[in-house]
């Protein structure tokens, strides 16, 4: 985990693009347009099927995020999260640094021990409950950072067992960010506060986000909300209405005009928050993407007082 030397000046911001019944022609537009309009990241998620429909096609996370680095140069990429479950920690550190490297070092990785138990059963994984699944994160994270120094890893943990382990390339920087994900006080956030470099707040937990900071130890926060932005007062309602219609029981739910949206994320960049993953009450749409970085984030910007969150 890193901290920081002081407090954040810039406000910045992610496009969350869920993979779901979109193909990949329709992804790269709204990944270069997120580039182009200067956002710092895009981000998808990682399950086998759809949680909501199975029938539905959804691109692999892993395919996906490789092929959007391979159409952007700037834009970081990475999942929210990725199901540590999936994946042995080797595999993973492996795939990581592979596509840091491939990618000039955009890569962010996000992971959570699973939100959905019931896709890890059905397609034949072990279950071992939360709290064994939250131990099983912790040593992966250990492992990741271990193997991305390059030198022989030995590793005995109560989950995991490595012998003369290495991991090449190690990624660009050394290491990659790990961004961890929920808001539950028992599992997840001491994972935050202990091992993460970003805590990532989700959308039914942002009304707690102030009396949550403090658990979160040193790391860096970021917010997800989907986003209903109306280009203009005229299509407020039409907006407003769409979003409620698709993302309103999720929690979170921000809607109206730019000035309206921007004052309702202020209140987030002044507990703290310094990205905000957005998913769009239009999926992402270029034009909506232009008018969040054009009219939402500059009123965002300038440094976040951090002094009552004890940093």
């Amino acid at each position: 985990m890193t901290g920081r030397s002081g407090p954040p000046e810039r406000a910045l911001a992610g496009l969350y693009l869920p993979q779901v019944r979109m193909d990949f022609a329709a992804i790269e537009r709204r990944v270069r347009a997120a580039e182009e309009a200067g956002f710092h990241s895009a981000w998808f998620i990682d399950h086998l099927a759809p949680p909501v429909d199975r029938g539905l096609d959804m691109l692999d996370a892993w395919t996906v995020a490789t092929a959007a680095a391979m159409r952007t140069e700037r834009l970081r990429i990475g999942h929210l999260v990725l199901c540590a479950e999936f994946r042995h920690p080797a595999v993973l550190a492996k795939m990581a640094a592979s596509l840091d490297a491939v990618s000039g070092g955009r890569l962010e990785l996000g992971l959570g021990w699973g939100s959905v138990a019931g896709e890890l059963t059905d397609y034949g994984f072990h279950d071992p409950g939360p709290a064994a699944r939250a131990g099983r994160l912790a040593e992966t994270i250990d492992i990741l950072r271990l193997l991305w120094t390059g030198d022989p890893v030995d590793f005995v943990g109560v989950h995991w067992t490595l012998r003369n382990a290495i991991c090449r390339p190690r990624p660009l920087a050394g290491r990659v960010p790990i961004h961890l994900g929920g808001a539950g006080p028992t599992l997840t956030m001491p994972l935050v506060a202990g091992r993460a470099d970003w805590w990532n707040c989700p959308s039914g937990a942002v009304d707690r986000l102030a009396a949550l900071r403090p658990s979160a130890g040193a790391a860096r926060v970021s917010v997800q909300h989907p986003i209903g932005l109306a280009a203009s007062a005229a299509a407020r309602e039409e907006v407003v209405e769409t979003a409620r219609r698709r993302f309103g029981a999720w929690g979170g739910l921000i809607a109206g005009t730019p000035d309206e949206v921007a004052a309702a994320l202020s209140r987030e960049r002044a507990a703290g928050a310094e990205l905000f993953v957005c998913q769009f009450h239009d999926f992402g749409t270029p034009e909506t993407i232009r008018l969040f970085a054009e009219e939402v984030l500059p009123a965002l910007q300038g440094p976040v007082d951090t002094k009552e969150h004890g940093e």
